[in-house]
């Protein structure tokens, strides 16, 4: 069903995410967080165009005013692709300094759904929220040390969201007033197999999830069912996106973060961008409503 992954952009990233298909663009927005970087990537040229963020930054979002949302580890930007300029919006979690934003999806209307991490990956303190007519809003999900996604069913009536340590991908229908119902497990991922990075869902509705530590990206079916196993030449897959004028053309993230001197030289193009092919296509990405 699918390509093997070739890398396409040798960014030797230390923690390559959130990689988003940008139609208007053409080209592929993702981020180093821990290298403070925000990445543009265009196919048909092959060229990067690198921005250098004020924090760590988990991703970036287009929005419907020509702009892009960033989530700093302090909270909301406005980002603007032409100057490099950051400016807040809303600040997240200011009681808690020690985390910072980790993945983010726009829904059908437009609203953003985010998470929020320890960063020393240790303390029980991420949590979920969406952004919605200027606000930040908790959406009430149990804490967890790391989230990941969420992503948003075709339809926008279910969100999948990742407890990364915990092995879990859950999913809960999401309300017409953005309340949640409650959670239940997709699947499970035993720590042998890797860590549930970030989710995608394409337009079948399946979710397809890369595997930190997996040297995989994996598709399960919207029941749970594990569909299809893509393999890749890195330990370290975080986070896959669809993109090209078909959708079709499947980007991946990779990182280089706690790999050892003698495990990146097993692993040359580690931190990487990859892409591949698929039968499937993915879902257009719905600007931030600002």
């Amino acid at each position: 069903m699918t390509g093997e992954p070739e890398s396409v952009c040798a960014v030797g990233a230390t923690l390559g995410e959130g990689p988003v298909w940008v139609g208007r663009d053409q080209a592929l927005w993702f981020v180093d967080i821990k290298q403070r970087r925000v990445h543009r990537f265009d196919p048909a040229e092959g060229a990067l165009r690198s921005f250098e963020a004020p924090a760590q930054v988990g991703w970036v979002l287009p929005a419907g005013d020509g702009s892009m949302v960033a989530g700093l580890q302090g909270g909301l930007h406005r980002f603007d692709p032409q100057t490099g300029d950051f400016s807040l919006i809303a600040a997240v979690e200011a009681d808690l300094p020690g985390n910072r934003l980790n993945d983010a999806v726009t829904d059908p209307n437009g609203r953003i759904w985010f998470g929020s991490m320890d960063d020393a990956e240790k303390q029980m303190t991420g949590g979920y929220h969406r952004f919605e007519r200027g606000r930040v809003i908790a959406a009430g999900l149990l804490p967890v040390c790391i989230t990941n996604g969420p992503a948003i069913s075709p339809d926008g009536r279910i969100l999948y969201h990742v407890d990364t340590l915990g092995g879990e991908i859950q999913a809960s229908e999401i309300a017409a007033d953005g309340r949640l119902g409650p959670s239940r497990l997709l699947a499970r991922i035993l720590p042998v197999e890797g860590h549930p990075d970030g989710p995608t869902v394409d337009a079948e509705g399946c979710v397809w999830i890369g595997l930190f530590g997996g040297w995989q990206a994996r598709r399960y079916s919207p029941r749970g069912e594990l569909l299809e196993t893509v393999r890749f030449p890195v330990a370290n897959v975080t986070k896959l996106a669809f993109g090209g004028d078909d959708l079709r053309t499947v980007y991946a993230t990779t990182a280089r973060l706690h790999l050892s001197p003698a495990e990146l030289e097993r692993q040359p193009e580690a931190g990487n961008l990859f892409s591949f092919r698929a039968d499937v296509e993915g879902v257009p990405v719905t600007p931030v409503a600002l």
